[in-house]
Protein backbone atom coordinates (compact mmCIF):
# COMPACT_ATOMS: atom_id res chain seq x y z
CA UNK A 1 0.00 0.00 0.00
CA UNK A 2 1.22 3.54 -0.88
CA UNK A 3 2.15 5.91 1.65
CA UNK A 4 1.96 9.95 1.37
CA UNK A 5 2.29 12.56 4.22
CA UNK A 6 -0.59 14.34 4.69
CA UNK A 7 1.07 17.26 4.86
CA UNK A 8 2.05 16.73 0.87
CA UNK A 9 -1.78 17.51 0.38
CA UNK A 10 -1.48 20.36 2.07
CA UNK A 11 0.93 21.81 -0.23
CA UNK A 12 -1.21 20.50 -3.31
CA UNK A 13 -4.77 21.26 -2.69
CA UNK A 14 -2.81 25.11 -1.60
CA UNK A 15 -1.67 25.62 -4.74
CA UNK A 16 -5.42 24.49 -6.47
CA UNK A 17 -7.06 26.79 -4.12
CA UNK A 18 -4.93 29.60 -4.70
CA UNK A 19 -4.88 28.93 -9.11
CA UNK A 20 -8.20 28.73 -8.80
CA UNK A 21 -9.21 31.72 -6.41
CA UNK A 22 -7.15 34.97 -5.96
CA UNK A 23 -9.10 35.55 -2.58
CA UNK A 24 -7.14 32.40 -1.18
CA UNK A 25 -3.76 33.26 0.55
CA UNK A 26 -0.91 31.76 2.42
CA UNK A 27 0.22 33.03 5.75
CA UNK A 28 3.80 31.29 6.12
CA UNK A 29 5.50 31.27 9.37
CA UNK A 30 8.93 30.28 7.49
CA UNK A 31 8.32 27.10 7.22
CA UNK A 32 7.35 26.97 3.29
CA UNK A 33 10.09 24.40 3.13
CA UNK A 34 8.15 21.63 5.41
CA UNK A 35 4.41 22.04 4.78
CA UNK A 36 5.23 22.57 1.42
CA UNK A 37 4.16 26.02 0.46
CA UNK A 38 6.76 27.08 -1.44
CA UNK A 39 4.76 25.92 -5.13
CA UNK A 40 2.05 28.42 -3.86
CA UNK A 41 5.13 30.53 -3.10
CA UNK A 42 6.21 30.54 -6.52
CA UNK A 43 2.85 30.46 -8.75
CA UNK A 44 1.16 32.30 -6.64
CA UNK A 45 3.33 35.07 -5.26
CA UNK A 46 0.83 38.03 -4.53
CA UNK A 47 -1.46 36.22 -2.52
CA UNK A 48 1.22 34.71 -0.28
CA UNK A 49 2.56 36.07 2.57
CA UNK A 50 5.85 34.75 4.93
CA UNK A 51 5.49 36.55 8.26
CA UNK A 52 9.38 34.36 9.81
CA UNK A 53 9.10 32.68 12.79
CA UNK A 54 6.33 35.13 14.05
CA UNK A 55 2.63 32.63 14.43
CA UNK A 56 0.90 35.60 17.01
CA UNK A 57 1.89 38.06 14.06
CA UNK A 58 0.76 35.57 11.43
CA UNK A 59 -2.71 35.03 12.84
CA UNK A 60 -3.12 39.34 13.26
CA UNK A 61 -2.18 39.28 9.87
CA UNK A 62 -4.74 36.64 8.66
CA UNK A 63 -7.59 38.47 10.39
CA UNK A 64 -6.73 41.13 8.85
CA UNK A 65 -6.74 39.71 4.99
CA UNK A 66 -10.22 37.92 6.11
CA UNK A 67 -12.30 41.33 7.22
CA UNK A 68 -10.98 42.04 3.29
CA UNK A 69 -12.97 39.61 2.05
CA UNK A 70 -9.83 36.82 1.60
CA UNK A 71 -9.76 33.33 2.63
CA UNK A 72 -6.06 33.12 4.96
CA UNK A 73 -4.54 30.08 5.48
CA UNK A 74 -1.98 30.53 8.39
CA UNK A 75 0.49 27.78 8.16
CA UNK A 76 2.80 26.42 10.54
CA UNK A 77 3.67 23.61 12.77
CA UNK A 78 1.16 22.43 14.82
CA UNK A 79 3.25 22.83 18.09
CA UNK A 80 3.39 26.34 16.99
CA UNK A 81 0.19 27.46 15.53
CA UNK A 82 -1.76 25.95 18.53
CA UNK A 83 -0.05 27.38 21.64
CA UNK A 84 2.56 29.94 20.80
CA UNK A 85 -0.82 31.91 18.77
CA UNK A 86 -3.12 30.89 20.65
CA UNK A 87 -4.28 33.71 22.54
CA UNK A 88 -4.41 35.28 18.93
CA UNK A 89 -6.67 32.26 17.71
CA UNK A 90 -8.83 32.94 20.45
CA UNK A 91 -9.28 37.22 20.40
CA UNK A 92 -9.01 37.86 16.83
CA UNK A 93 -10.63 35.06 15.08
CA UNK A 94 -12.68 33.19 16.49
CA UNK A 95 -14.44 35.57 18.93
CA UNK A 96 -15.58 37.58 15.87
CA UNK A 97 -15.50 34.58 13.86
CA UNK A 98 -13.55 35.48 11.24
CA UNK A 99 -12.72 33.52 8.15
CA UNK A 100 -9.49 32.19 8.71
CA UNK A 101 -7.97 28.85 8.56
CA UNK A 102 -5.23 27.46 10.98
CA UNK A 103 -3.03 24.60 8.96
CA UNK A 104 -0.83 23.17 11.21
CA UNK A 105 1.47 19.95 9.88
CA UNK A 106 3.53 18.27 12.21
CA UNK A 107 0.69 17.58 14.57
CA UNK A 108 1.02 14.32 17.43
CA UNK A 109 4.00 12.47 17.45
CA UNK A 110 5.02 12.31 13.92
CA UNK A 111 7.97 15.11 14.25
CA UNK A 112 9.68 11.92 16.46
CA UNK A 113 13.43 12.41 16.79
CA UNK A 114 12.57 16.43 16.88
CA UNK A 115 11.88 15.31 20.43
CA UNK A 116 8.83 16.90 22.94
CA UNK A 117 9.29 20.39 21.57
CA UNK A 118 8.12 19.86 18.66
CA UNK A 119 5.36 17.13 18.92
CA UNK A 120 2.51 18.47 19.83
CA UNK A 121 0.13 15.78 21.53
CA UNK A 122 -2.44 19.10 22.98
CA UNK A 123 -3.49 21.05 19.55
CA UNK A 124 -6.70 19.54 19.33
CA UNK A 125 -7.42 19.60 22.61
CA UNK A 126 -7.17 23.24 22.79
CA UNK A 127 -8.50 23.83 19.76
CA UNK A 128 -12.01 22.41 20.29
CA UNK A 129 -12.39 24.15 23.70
CA UNK A 130 -12.67 27.40 21.46
CA UNK A 131 -16.18 28.60 20.61
CA UNK A 132 -16.57 28.94 16.92
CA UNK A 133 -13.54 26.68 16.20
CA UNK A 134 -13.98 23.89 13.90
CA UNK A 135 -11.00 20.62 14.37
CA UNK A 136 -10.43 18.52 11.50
CA UNK A 137 -7.80 16.01 10.87
CA UNK A 138 -7.90 13.89 7.95
CA UNK A 139 -6.63 10.48 7.66
CA UNK A 140 -4.94 10.34 3.99
CA UNK A 141 -3.66 12.47 1.50
CA UNK A 142 -6.94 12.33 -0.49
CA UNK A 143 -8.52 13.03 2.56
CA UNK A 144 -7.05 15.93 3.17
CA UNK A 145 -7.12 17.36 -0.48
CA UNK A 146 -11.23 17.31 0.05
CA UNK A 147 -11.20 18.22 3.74
CA UNK A 148 -8.94 21.11 3.11
CA UNK A 149 -10.94 22.32 0.05
CA UNK A 150 -14.50 21.80 2.30
CA UNK A 151 -12.52 24.41 4.59
CA UNK A 152 -11.85 26.31 2.26
CA UNK A 153 -15.62 27.07 1.36
CA UNK A 154 -16.88 27.09 5.16
CA UNK A 155 -17.46 30.21 6.64
CA UNK A 156 -15.76 30.69 9.60
CA UNK A 157 -12.40 29.14 11.78
CA UNK A 158 -11.02 25.81 11.35
CA UNK A 159 -8.10 24.15 12.87
CA UNK A 160 -6.60 21.58 10.56
CA UNK A 161 -4.13 18.52 11.35
CA UNK A 162 -1.50 16.87 8.82
CA UNK A 163 0.99 14.60 9.90
CA UNK A 164 5.02 15.31 8.98
CA UNK A 165 5.37 11.27 8.51
CA UNK A 166 3.61 9.45 5.56
CA UNK A 167 0.43 7.37 5.85
CA UNK A 168 -1.42 4.85 4.74
CA UNK A 169 -3.46 5.90 1.18
CA UNK A 170 -6.73 4.45 2.46
CA UNK A 171 -9.37 6.63 0.32
CA UNK A 172 -9.45 7.53 -3.84
CA UNK A 173 -9.65 10.76 -5.74
CA UNK A 174 -13.50 10.14 -6.03
CA UNK A 175 -14.21 10.07 -2.29
CA UNK A 176 -16.08 12.95 -0.81
CA UNK A 177 -16.01 14.08 2.67
CA UNK A 178 -18.28 16.14 4.63
CA UNK A 179 -17.36 18.08 7.33
CA UNK A 180 -18.70 16.88 10.99
CA UNK A 181 -19.59 13.37 9.51
CA UNK A 182 -17.84 10.12 10.32
CA UNK A 183 -16.61 7.91 7.48
CA UNK A 184 -18.03 4.45 7.99
CA UNK A 185 -14.77 2.37 6.83
CA UNK A 186 -15.63 -1.14 8.11
CA UNK A 187 -19.32 -2.17 9.40
CA UNK A 188 -19.47 -4.75 12.65
CA UNK A 189 -21.79 -5.24 15.93
CA UNK A 190 -19.38 -6.45 18.68
CA UNK A 191 -17.69 -3.04 18.50
CA UNK A 192 -16.45 -0.23 17.48
CA UNK A 193 -13.01 1.57 16.44
CA UNK A 194 -13.34 5.64 15.94
CA UNK A 195 -9.89 6.84 14.80
CA UNK A 196 -8.86 10.20 13.15
CA UNK A 197 -5.73 11.07 11.12
CA UNK A 198 -2.48 8.58 10.85
CA UNK A 199 -4.30 6.09 13.75
CA UNK A 200 -7.37 5.34 10.90
CA UNK A 201 -5.24 2.98 9.09
CA UNK A 202 -4.37 0.98 12.98
CA UNK A 203 -7.88 0.95 13.23
CA UNK A 204 -8.45 -0.73 10.00
CA UNK A 205 -5.52 -3.27 10.64
CA UNK A 206 -6.93 -3.93 13.98
CA UNK A 207 -10.15 -4.94 12.78
CA UNK A 208 -9.01 -7.24 10.08
CA UNK A 209 -7.15 -9.03 12.80
CA UNK A 210 -9.95 -9.46 15.13
CA UNK A 211 -12.49 -10.53 12.13
CA UNK A 212 -10.08 -13.11 11.75
CA UNK A 213 -10.17 -13.88 15.53
CA UNK A 214 -14.35 -13.84 15.27
CA UNK A 215 -15.30 -10.33 16.65
CA UNK A 216 -16.93 -8.28 13.93
CA UNK A 217 -15.51 -4.66 14.16
CA UNK A 218 -16.72 -1.15 13.20
CA UNK A 219 -14.34 1.05 11.97
CA UNK A 220 -14.54 4.88 11.46
CA UNK A 221 -12.67 7.47 10.67
CA UNK A 222 -13.52 10.58 12.84
CA UNK A 223 -11.70 13.29 10.62
CA UNK A 224 -13.82 15.62 12.64
CA UNK A 225 -13.92 15.85 16.09
CA UNK A 226 -15.65 19.51 16.48
CA UNK A 227 -18.20 19.64 15.51
CA UNK A 228 -18.23 15.66 16.50
CA UNK A 229 -20.37 13.24 14.16
CA UNK A 230 -22.35 12.92 17.14
CA UNK A 231 -25.15 10.71 15.01
CA UNK A 232 -22.50 8.15 14.34
CA UNK A 233 -21.19 7.98 18.35
CA UNK A 234 -24.44 7.83 19.89
CA UNK A 235 -25.32 4.59 17.11
CA UNK A 236 -21.89 2.96 17.96
CA UNK A 237 -22.54 3.24 21.42
CA UNK A 238 -26.23 1.78 21.46
CA UNK A 239 -25.23 -1.15 18.43
CA UNK A 240 -22.23 -1.93 19.35
CA UNK A 241 -21.95 -1.64 23.55
CA UNK A 242 -17.95 -1.59 23.48
CA UNK A 243 -16.12 1.58 21.61
CA UNK A 244 -12.59 1.87 21.44
CA UNK A 245 -11.15 5.66 20.48
CA UNK A 246 -7.29 5.45 19.41
CA UNK A 247 -5.74 9.29 18.26
CA UNK A 248 -2.39 10.26 18.04
CA UNK A 249 -3.00 12.90 20.94
CA UNK A 250 -3.43 12.84 24.49
CA UNK A 251 -5.87 11.04 25.92
CA UNK A 252 -6.71 14.21 27.51
CA UNK A 253 -9.83 16.49 25.61
CA UNK A 254 -9.05 14.95 22.16
CA UNK A 255 -10.94 12.32 19.90
CA UNK A 256 -11.29 10.04 23.08
CA UNK A 257 -12.58 12.33 25.02
CA UNK A 258 -15.33 13.91 22.90
CA UNK A 259 -16.89 10.40 22.38
CA UNK A 260 -16.67 9.70 26.14
CA UNK A 261 -18.99 13.13 26.61
CA UNK A 262 -21.59 11.82 24.36
CA UNK A 263 -21.37 8.34 26.87
CA UNK A 264 -21.58 10.19 29.88
CA UNK A 265 -24.48 11.60 28.58
CA UNK A 266 -26.38 8.89 27.13
CA UNK A 267 -25.49 6.98 30.30
CA UNK A 268 -24.96 4.09 28.01
CA UNK A 269 -21.67 2.09 26.29
CA UNK A 270 -18.46 1.54 27.28
CA UNK A 271 -15.46 3.05 25.94
CA UNK A 272 -11.93 2.89 26.42
CA UNK A 273 -9.32 5.55 25.42
CA UNK A 274 -6.12 4.43 22.97
CA UNK A 275 -3.86 7.46 22.64
CA UNK A 276 -0.51 9.74 24.06
CA UNK A 277 -0.85 8.75 27.89
CA UNK A 278 -0.90 12.75 29.27
CA UNK A 279 3.00 12.74 29.03
CA UNK A 280 5.14 14.19 26.88
CA UNK A 281 6.95 12.76 23.84
CA UNK A 282 10.83 12.40 23.48
CA UNK A 283 13.53 11.90 20.91
CA UNK A 284 12.89 8.37 19.47
CA UNK A 285 11.74 6.91 15.84
CA UNK A 286 7.97 7.03 15.53
CA UNK A 287 6.49 3.94 15.63
CA UNK A 288 8.57 3.65 19.06
CA UNK A 289 7.12 6.55 20.09
CA UNK A 290 3.88 5.27 19.34
CA UNK A 291 4.57 1.60 20.96
CA UNK A 292 5.51 3.15 23.73
CA UNK A 293 1.67 4.37 24.21
CA UNK A 294 0.19 1.51 23.20
CA UNK A 295 -0.92 3.06 20.28
CA UNK A 296 -0.46 -0.25 18.03
CA UNK A 297 -3.02 -2.65 16.21
CA UNK A 298 -1.55 -4.99 19.20
CA UNK A 299 -3.23 -3.25 21.95
CA UNK A 300 -5.93 -2.51 20.21
CA UNK A 301 -6.63 -6.03 19.82
CA UNK A 302 -5.70 -6.98 23.47
CA UNK A 303 -8.33 -3.76 24.58
CA UNK A 304 -10.93 -5.29 22.09
CA UNK A 305 -10.94 -8.59 23.93
CA UNK A 306 -10.62 -7.30 27.19
CA UNK A 307 -14.00 -5.35 26.58
CA UNK A 308 -16.03 -7.89 25.21
CA UNK A 309 -14.66 -10.24 28.05
CA UNK A 310 -15.87 -7.25 30.36
CA UNK A 311 -19.31 -6.98 29.14
CA UNK A 312 -19.65 -10.76 28.59
CA UNK A 313 -19.55 -11.12 25.26
CA UNK A 314 -16.78 -13.69 25.23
Amino acid sequence: MSKQATREALGDELLALGLERQEVYVVDCDVSKSCKTVPFAHQCPAQHLNVGISEQNAVGIAAGLATAGKVPFVVTYAAFGSMRACEQIRQEVCYPRLNVKIACSHGGLTPANDGASHQCIEDMGIMRTLPNMMVIMPADYHAARKLIRAAAAYQGPVYLRFTRDPVEDLYGEEEEFEIGKAKYLRDGRDIAILANGDTVSLALHAAEQLDREGVSVRVLDMHTIKPLDREAVEKALTECGCVITVEDHNILNGLGSAVCEVAAEMGHGRVKRIGVLDRFGESAPYEALLALNGITVENLCTTAHELLEQEGKQ
